[in-house]
């Protein structure tokens, strides 16, 4: 099984890089965040096309999550309880091929004393007490997204300049920490060393000098964990013309 995860920053004007992608790259699930795109306007058959079920879940012209699933997709649920726990539209989940997979894209959090950053630390609360409540032990389970944290300082490329910034405080990696406490493993982790990268700011040339963060993360349950045999950043997929400054990030599972 490849499973893999995607920040396209508008699958609008990604779409074809998407698709280009899914044929060479043959996942056999992928999760899409800010797809910026209404449930309406969501390209389904694109994906019918190469053999994939898809399930959206959007709100036009911000945020926005997909499945793309080659192996199945069943019992689809969309956000969270209420539309105040959600803060957009940002969580959509299904089983794909026996594994329960949730597509997230957690709250940027803008700045530490904005509003948004409370929301930031509120929602990844809320999604462990979604995990608590949906899910007994045993049964595979994968989170992937975008996080919008750095998980520790081996995952941006100099720490002193994010001091001060979103994204590398200890409350975010506490509550990422949390999250991760519920059973889950950042299984690109078992195959890569700090100082590889899943963003980069389009701006100052920071992808061709590696001043990146890896934000885009791949959270498995143990019983998924054992069965991986590699990931890894296509870097490729951030090159060319207007790529999203997000490449996905690929992890692959053997048998049982």
């Amino acid at each position: 099984m490849r499973l893999a995860t995607w920040n396209v920053n508008s699958l609008t004007a990604r779409l074809p890089r998407v698709t280009e992608w899914i044929t060479q790259q043959q996942p056999d699930v992928l999760c899409l965040q800010e797809t910026k795109q209404a449930d309406e306007k969501f390209p389904a058959a694109a994906f019918t096309d190469l053999g994939y079920q898809s399930a959206h879940h959007g709100e036009g012209r911000w945020n926005g999550v997909a499945l793309i699933s080659r192996v199945g997709l069943t019992d689809v649920t969309r956000g969270f309880a209420t539309p105040e726990d959600e803060h957009g539209a940002r969580c959509v989940a299904a089983t794909c091929g026996g594994v329960r997979v949730y597509s997230v894209y957690v709250p940027n959090g803008r700045s530490l004393d904005s509003e948004f950053y409370g929301y930031k630390l509120a929602w990844l609360a809320r999604l462990r007490a979604v995990l608590d409540a949906a899910h007994g032990p045993g049964g595979p389970v994968a989170v992937c997204g975008d996080f919008n944290v750095a998980p520790d300082d081996g995952d941006v490329w100099d720490p002193a300049a994010f001091v001060g910034l979103t994204h590398v405080t200890e409350p975010e990696r506490e509550a990422l920490r949390h999250v991760m406490a519920w059973g889950l493993e950042d299984v690109f982790r078992r195959f890569n060393p700090p100082g590889v990268f899943s963003w980069w700011d389009y701006r100052g040339g920071d992808f061709h000098q590696g001043r990146g963060v890896r934000m885009d993360l791949l959270l498995v349950s143990g019983d998924l964990a054992e069965r991986a045999c590699g990931a890894f950043v296509d870097r490729d997929a951030r090159k060319g013309q207007k790529p999203s400054d997000h490449a996905p990030v690929v992890a692959d599972f053997g048998d049982t």
